[in-house]
């Protein structure tokens, strides 16, 4: 047997985190996964837990896919999971020397566990089940630009179900603790004949806990959770970009009878910078200069988020060219990304009489028309 067959295996369709069919060759697996993680790996989404999560489903189906034993097993598997889920084998349960692409059956172990309660195999021994994880939050708050570009902490405000602080989250009367179910024995389910077949259902005594409380708390009434506004601080990390979401663990809302709290996205917002704009990881910035720098060529001062910088504009340049400033952009995990400074030829509204003696001149002198090969003159 392979010893990588794991749990998640049913409930995970890898093909489709690829993106490929499941008759794909080799080649067209490899070539997907190379796609999709240089678009999220975490190097390019600096702060993004999003990404970062998607580069881990990534990685994980091509590790399955990309290894030919692997998805072999793999795919035997999900097909004796969608075989037992249209009917299985008679006498519940699986026969105990059934071989299905390369693993013996027999070897994963308690059909009800692998099936994640589906089938109460007649022969699995009871398990105690996780109380129920709390409810993710969302929130948005609004951050400067400069913030957003150097990283800064700040205050959230949360309402919602936390964790009783009498009980800590035990839904017990504080010198008193849950005592196990009699009904299921702790397991969270219990066991209903359908013909051949043992399917697990939530425990009508607990409600699936696996535990009773047989004093509730004065507090919280035996919940383990009360309604409270909660203020802490949240890290936002450098270069976040507008719209982005910070995942904080374990600050979510308060999970039923002592389980896991659920998590919080923090939405942030960025405001608008009056200088810079932001083009993925570059920072762009709209440079004016005078006709005769363009011209002529010059050094000219370029702002950046860590004061200026000399920027040499050659001769002859036109308006709309843009140069590069590198490691001058938006911060990254390693460095940080460009400035691209876009010129454009500053055009006087008003004129000094000088100004335009001088002018006169040079448009004068000028012999070649910048509209000759529209096939014009003058």
């Amino acid at each position: 047997m392979n010893g990588d067959v794991r749990r998640e295996w049913f409930d995970k369709d890898y093909y489709q985190v690829l993106g490929v069919a499941k008759n794909a060759s080799a080649s067209e697996i490899k070539k997907a996964y190379r796609k999709l993680a240089q678009r999220h790996h975490p190097d390019a989404n600096p702060g993004n837990t999003e990404a970062e999560e998607r580069f881990k489903e990534i990685s994980a189906a091509y590790d399955v896919l990309g290894d030919a034993e692997k998805r072999k097993s793999y795919d035997g598997v999900r097909e004796m999971a969608s075989s037992g889920a249209r009917g299985g084998f008679p006498g519940g349960g699986f026969p105990g020397n059934v071989r299905v692409e390369g693993f013996n059956v027999q070897d994963l172990g308690d059909i009800g566990d692998l099936f994640g309660g589906l089938f109460g195999g007649r022969r699995g021994r009871g398990r105690q089940q996780a109380s129920s994880r709390g409810d993710d939050l969302e929130t948005e708050v609004r951050i400067s630009f400069d913030d957003a570009m150097r990283g800064t902490t700040i205050p959230v405000k949360i309402k919602g179900a936390a964790p009783c602080q009498t009980c800590g989250g035990s839904g017990a009367e504080p010198g008193t603790s849950p005592v196990t179910c009699p009904q299921c024995g702790g397991s969270g389910s219990v066991a209903v004949d359908q013909g051949f077949f043992q399917f697990a259902q939530p425990c009508p005594r607990c409600g699936g806990a696996g535990r009773i409380v047989e004093h509730p708390c004065h507090t919280c009434h035996g919940s383990g959770s009360v309604r409270r506004t909660r203020e802490f601080s949240v890290r936002i990390p450098p270069g976040v970009k507008d719209g982005q979401r910070i995942r904080v663990r374990g600050r979510g809302e308060a999970g039923a009878a002592g389980g896991a709290a659920g998590d919080l996205y923090v939405r942030v917002r960025v405001e608008p910078h009056p200088v810079f704009g932001r083009r993925g990881g570059d920072l762009t910035v709209d440079l004016p200069v005078t006709y005769s720098e363009a011209a002529l060529g010059a050094n000219v001062q370029v702002p950046t988020l860590n004061g200026p910088v000399t920027l040499k504009i050659p001769a002859g340049t036109s308006s709309g060219r843009t140069f590069r400033v590198r490691g001058k952009g938006v911060p990254k995990s390693k460095g940080a990304g460009d400035l691209l400074v876009t010129v454009n030829v500053d055009v006087p509204q008003r004129l000094s009489k000088e100004e335009k003696e001088l002018l006169a001149k040079l448009r004068e002198a000028q012999k070649d028309s910048p509209r000759a090969r529209l096939g014009v003159e003058g």
